[in-house]
């Protein structure tokens, strides 16, 4: 028997779609297989294909998110969706739903938040260099900004308890979604880990809706704008040192000339140089305050997640 089974917990697979009909009904078969006893929630975002009939052909619970970007879906299905263990997975067909019950049971097992499928492709055509090159670059980031806690930032697979479901704030409306469940985590110290699963390329008639360029800048966007909201006094300082040096490199040649002449010649460049630093502290007294009021709302996040029971044995009879 396994923990779901032994805890009576509901499971619910939310899968997020757009023009998947290629694709939806072997991902909803899948799970279901796996999973006898889940719930699958297909949530179709304004497809132009027979994406919501193959859903509900297969047996899934169909609704519909008419605001455009998987940020706006994942926000709509976290609200509507009660459920104790959730399931986020994409409707390519690219993961391994034979893989969803061992990686709920290591959710349950060592009372994780998160559990992060991480990719190992089967094939190059799976996981072509563009997307590992981004993927890793961007992951770096992260880990440098929030900590060394992830390796594969934009897993679209994702077990998840109800007290991470229940107090993520979504603020994302695209695929940059991954990103910010990945730095909530983080930044709340959330149990977590990662567990390798296969990774597989999509079917021949089944079309990518990611833009490896435009995308990636979307997401690096979003990882400035966390940085910015969540380690202010870094983002802010980084801004000082820039201005700083900035200010040093344009005043040094107008101090030589002060001691060799004992003149100022150059006084427009003398007023920028001013400028620029005082721009440069005032830079850095905003991060001094900005993380006095970040730290605020991370404690106010931090006791709405332990408001929610946890996926601890203690709390399903056991």
């Amino acid at each position: 028997m396994s923990g779901i089974e032994a805890r009576n917990l509901r499971v619910a697979v939310l899968v997020p779609c757009f023009n998947e009909a290629a694709t939806v009904e072997q991902v909803v078969t899948s799970f279901r297989d796996a999973l006898p006893d889940c719930a699958v929630y297909v949530y179709d975002n304004n497809s132009s294909d027979d994406t919501v009939s193959r859903a509900e052909a297969a047996g899934a619970i169909v609704r519909r998110e008419f605001l455009q970007g998987k940020g706006h879906v994942v926000r709509r299905m976290f609200a509507d969706i009660d459920a104790d263990i959730f399931i986020l997975v994409d409707g390519d067909d690219t993961y391994d739903a034979a893989a969803a019950p061992m990686l709920v049971d290591y959710l349950l097992t060592n009372s994780l938040d998160m559990v992060t499928a991480k990719r190992i492709a089967t094939s190059t055509e799976a996981y072509r260099f563009g997307h590992r090159f981004g993927n890793r670059l961007l992951t770096t980031l992260v880990a440098k900004s929030f900590g060394q806690r992830v390796s594969d930032l934009l897993s679209g697979y994702r077990i998840l308890s109800r007290r991470f479901v229940k107090s993520f704030p979504v603020l994302t409306g695209g695929f940059e979604i991954e990103t910010e469940l990945t730095v909530h985590a983080l930044e709340l110290g959330m149990p977590q880990d990662e567990v390798e699963t296969e990774y597989r390329e999509r079917p021949a008639d089944s079309a990518s809706k990611l833009n490896t360029y435009r995308d990636g800048l979307r997401i690096l966007r979003i990882i400035l704008v966390l940085v910015k909201e969540e380690r202010p006094l870094l983002f802010f300082s980084m801004i000082f040192a820039l201005l700083a040096t900035t200010s040093v490199a344009l005043a040094y040649p107008i101090f030589i000339d002060f001691f060799e002449t004992g003149l100022v010649e150059r006084i427009p460049t003398a007023i920028l140089s001013t400028g620029m630093m005082l721009l440069g502290f005032l830079s850095l007294a905003s991060g001094f305050i900005l993380d006095t009021v970040t730290r605020g709302r991370r404690e106010i996040k931090r006791l709405s997640y332990l408001s929610q029971p946890g996926p601890d044995t203690r709390r399903f009879g056991e």
